[in-house]
């Protein structure tokens, strides 16, 4: 295939490519698309050739996006996002090499996963369960809070799980994750119980939605926009003002902290980190690796704070 004409050419081909062959997610192909579109831009402002651009000129847009203040990460990602762009190039023949390979990135500045305690947690149960104007309301924000505790799903997994998979009261559900890669998560109890009383109550708003000629949405939390499914904004904005409810500092809640805490209460109960990795579907251990380090904080902070040498100091 002969390479594109233009900067959005090649961009493009490949995103239709990491969706075609990689099985990229909707938000991965949106984040590599505002990266390499960044990257685009500045190329033309600089009047350089995307196609024929080389190691010197990325460097000087990586500087560049230090200059603008953009923090470690996101230059790493970006790197991260020409890198991959122009080794499918190489592969593809547009370029005999890949101007980005060399390139040494930024690094991440290493950060502990905030997480909530498990009286936090409990608190933002509850408030779940009282939330809402309606019982409608109620059960469901039980269900998806009760859910993405107990499994420790992705917000996007949790969302757009369909109703299907959660009828007869299972006690593990198949779930299909990033590029989707399948794996089998367990379900509590109080999850199950909370899943069965919002299926009675959606079975319900079903049989009044097919008399008035309606459809009823396959997924098991629906949503009024194209997806047809709750979508993520919507439950991160639904999950803040359940812990203002709790009484817990909006600040500190959100999908991905929950997620962090069902990892983390896991470790400390003594659950096996490969494990723990395969329930949050981690492809690394590694990534897996940092809750151990959650755990060490932790510990630390009791000695400090509660061994009676430390108090009378």
């Amino acid at each position: 295939m002969a390479a594109p004409r233009d900067a959005h050419g090649w961009i493009s081909v490949f995103l239709e490519a990491i969706a075609a062959e990689a099985g990229a997610a909707g938000n991965t192909r949106l984040a590599y698309g505002r990266d390499l579109k960044d990257f685009a831009d500045w190329a033309g402002q600089e009047k350089r050739e995307f196609a024929s651009l080389n190691r010197a000129d990325i460097e000087a847009y990586l500087i560049f996006c230090d200059a603008q203040g953009l923090s470690k990460a996101t230059r790493a990602r970006r790197l991260s996002s020409i890198r991959q762009i122009y080794r499918f190039a190489f592969e593809e023949g547009w370029r005999e090499d890949n101007p980005a390979l060399r390139i040494t990135g930024p690094g991440r500045a290493k950060s502990l996963p905030k997480t909530l305690s498990p009286e936090q947690v409990g608190d933002l149960l509850e408030a779940a369960r009282n939330h809402g104007r309606q019982e409608e309301d109620r059960l469901r924000n039980a269900a998806l809070v009760e859910l993405l505790y107990a499994t420790g799903l992705r917000v996007t997994e949790l969302v757009s799980l369909p109703r299907a998979l959660l009828r007869g009261d299972p006690q593990m559900i198949l779930v299909r994750g990033k590029s989707g890669k399948e794996r089998m998560v367990p379900l509590s109890l109080p999850a199950r119980e909370a899943v069965a009383l919002w299926l009675e109550a959606l079975d319900q708003r079903d049989e009044a939605l097919r008399q008035n000629g309606t459809a009823p949405s396959k997924f098991l939390f629906p949503g009024r926009g194209k997806a047809a499914h709750m979508t993520r904004q919507s439950f991160f904005t639904l999950l803040q003002n359940i812990a203002v409810q709790a009484g817990i500092s909006p600040a500190l809640v959100t999908p991905h902290v929950l997620r962090h805490a069902f990892a983390t209460h896991l470790l400390a109960g003594g659950a096996d980190l490969r494990v723990i990795q395969m329930l949050l579907g981690h492809a690394e251990l590694g990534t897996t690796e940092i809750y151990t380090h959650v755990l060490d904080e932790h510990l630390k902070e009791l000695v400090l704070t509660r061994h009676p040498l430390a108090k009378n100091r």
